[in-house]
């Protein structure tokens, strides 16, 4: 077995440290601050984290004597051969991670469904606790699909050309009543406006029919 002892985890060097998905202090003795570098335990824990994709978050590694005494730990744990780990279950799912355990090397298996954590080891083979209860849905829940652009939607375009055609044959009604009451010295225009009265109409039956289809179409198509 490869190990190398230190006082506390701050005199690691920075070149006796080759594991960049954790760091000293984590694998270090929660109560003391020494650590116990077990290269091939490291080795199996730095390649189950690279075959999971995610973090790993470890409650405990290497234990002190003193300190495995103390939180009422086995006599013999491999936690204080610095070639056990506690992982907390927070961001995993634990079927796929003892799986991916197993894959990578791991040998021993505690399970604490009620502490949140999944205790692995190099050996010898053994596996002890209550398993965690199925998940009712996948761990990591599917990405909904984008939806549209509010500025990009059809019926959003739809319906503004409507409303924009709507207000100006409107408009079109007032202007000709005002003018056909007081602008006497331009009537010969009014009839005129008329006929820019029926351009914003079929604009709007055009745009209402622009919004009809959208919403046939995005109905089809299930994006609402």
């Amino acid at each position: 077995m490869t190990t190398t002892f230190y006082d506390h985890w701050r005199d690691v060097p920075e070149s006796a440290w080759r594991w960049p998905n954790f760091s000293p202090a984590e694998i270090a003795c929660r109560g003391t601050g020494k650590l116990m570098i077990n290269g091939p335990a490291l080795d199996k824990l730095q390649a189950l984290r690279n075959r999971l994709g995610k973090p790993l978050i470890v409650r405990s590694a290497y234990r002190s004597p003193e300190h495995n005494r103390a939180v009422g730990g086995a006599s013999r744990s491999k936690h204080m051969d610095g070639a056990a780990f506690d992982i907390a279950m927070a961001n995993h799912d634990p079927a796929a991670f003892e799986a991916a355990a197993q894959e990578v090397g791991f040998l021993g298996f505690g399970f604490y469904p009620r502490s949140g954590f999944v205790h692995v080891d190099l050996g010898p083979a053994r596996q002890w606790g209550e398993r965690f209860p199925g998940r009712a849905t996948a761990f990591a829940a599917e990405t909904p699909p984008a939806r549209e652009v509010l500025a990009d939607s059809r019926t959003m375009k739809g319906g503004g050309a409507a409303g924009v055609a709507t207000l100006g044959a409107a408009g079109v009604e007032v202007a000709q009543s005002v003018l056909a009451e007081t602008q006497t010295a331009i009537l010969p225009l009014v009839p005129y406006l008329d006929t820019l009265r029926c351009v914003f109409i079929a604009v709007a039956l055009g745009g209402i029919a622009v919004t009809i289809y959208a919403r046939l179409d995005d109905w089809r198509r299930g994006q609402r």
